[in-house]
């Protein structure tokens, strides 16, 4: 399962962004379920690392390489706005700490 994964989820997949839905202008269905999770509020420490292995069978470490990807993608912004600006001024506040 792993194999096929980076394909669909993080490879060029011919789209030109990340992941591989076949059409240029819609985000795949796993690329939907990455930024539905990141809606998600979670209530521990490590809830959501098992969630992303159970529900995405992914490594955390992959996902977050996906999910960096998608915050860049404008098809994440159109399809969700609101999570892809969250999650985009999170990132830049981390990146201005460093």
């Amino acid at each position: 399962m792993e194999q096929e994964q980076p394909e669909e989820l993080g490879g060029t997949g011919g789209t030109g962004g990340p992941g591989g839905s076949g059409a240029p202008g819609r985000l795949g269905e796993r690329e939907l379920r990455v930024l539905a999770l990141e809606r998600r509020g979670f209530p521990g420490p490590g809830a959501k690392e098992r969630a992303i292995r159970e529900e995405l069978g992914l490594a955390p470490v992959r996902y977050y390489q996906v999910l960096n990807a998608l915050l860049d993608d404008p098809r994440a912004l159109a399809a969700d706005p609101v999570t892809v600006n969250r999650l985009r001024r999170v990132r830049e506040a981390r990146r201005a700490a460093r």
